[in-house]
This record gives structure tokens, C-alpha cells and sequence, in this order.
């Protein structure tokens, strides 16, 4: 079996390729780079990075990137979303674009039993990590 969690590795995808952000290339990328994750995680894994690289897009200055880390040793993929809006802390259940809006955190939270915000001077990335396990073979 052919999988990337065998093995510690860093993977970039770049969300500021047009107007709108490209969910389902996004999807398909984290899809190939985490082939062999067992499939309830993988899904976790994509449904992460489409609301956190959503929220970036919505909320935050690009430039806007995704990356994927897979740390075996810790069990854990963890997905990080850079923007260029430090200011902008993303908050649980809270949007600006309205009262039907704000769950995606929400959903990241159930998720990733670890993620946060770290901030710099031109920028933050919000992290989050996914329990990462191999299928028994």
C-alpha cells in the first residue's frame, strides 16, 4: 500500500489562483497526497481544509495557502491555512457575512481535537489536526 503517512512530509497548495477558491481541486489534492489514509479520516482531513482555506478566502487578505503536514510519529495530520489578515481571528459560530453563516468552526472542532490560530506581523495561519491511522492490512 502506497501511502504518504508512512513517512514524515510537508505539501503546499496555493488557494489565490482566482475569484472564488478552488474547493474541489483543493479536495483532489489533499485526496492524493493522503492516499491510504483510512477513509473516514481522509474525508475528515478534506472537509478541514475546505473550511478553513473557505474561511481564509471569505475572511482574510491573500496571499492565501494550504499545507499539509503528516507527522506519523504523532498520529496526526495537520493542516495549516496562511492568509495575510492578522487581525482577523476566526471565531466559532461567529460570522460577519450573517446569522445563517458561522458553522464551518464548528464542524473543525468536531473534527480536529487540537487546531488554533497563530498570529505574525503580516499574517496568521490557522492549524488544525486530524487523527491520521492506516487501514489494517
Amino acid at each position: 500500500m502506497d501511502s504518504a503517512l508512512l513517512a514524515h512530509g510537508t505539501f503546499d497548495f496555493d488557494l489565490d489562483v482566482g475569484a472564488a477558491p478552488p474547493l474541489a481541486k483543493l479536495r483532489a489534492w489533499v485526496a492524493s497526497v493522503l492516499d491510504g489514509l483510512c477513509p473516514d479520516q481522509l474525508l475528515d482531513a478534506e472537509m478541514v481544509c475546505t473550511e478553513l482555506a473557505t474561511n481564509a478566502h471569505e475572511h482574510a487578505c491573500g496571499p492565501r495557502r494550504v499545507r499539509l503536514l503528516t507527522m506519523p510519529r504523532r498520529g496526526v495530520v495537520r493542516v495549516e491555512v496562511d492568509d495575510a489578515s492578522p487581525d482577523v481571528v476566526p471565531v466559532v459560530g461567529l460570522s460577519r457575512l450573517g446569522p445563517h453563516r458561522g458553522r464551518g468552526l464548528q464542524m473543525v472542532n468536531t473534527m480536529a481535537p487540537r487546531w488554533g490560530v497563530r498570529r505574525y506581523r503580516f499574517g496568521k495561519t490557522t492549524w488544525a489536526e486530524i487523527p491520521a491511522a492506516l487501514p489494517a492490512t
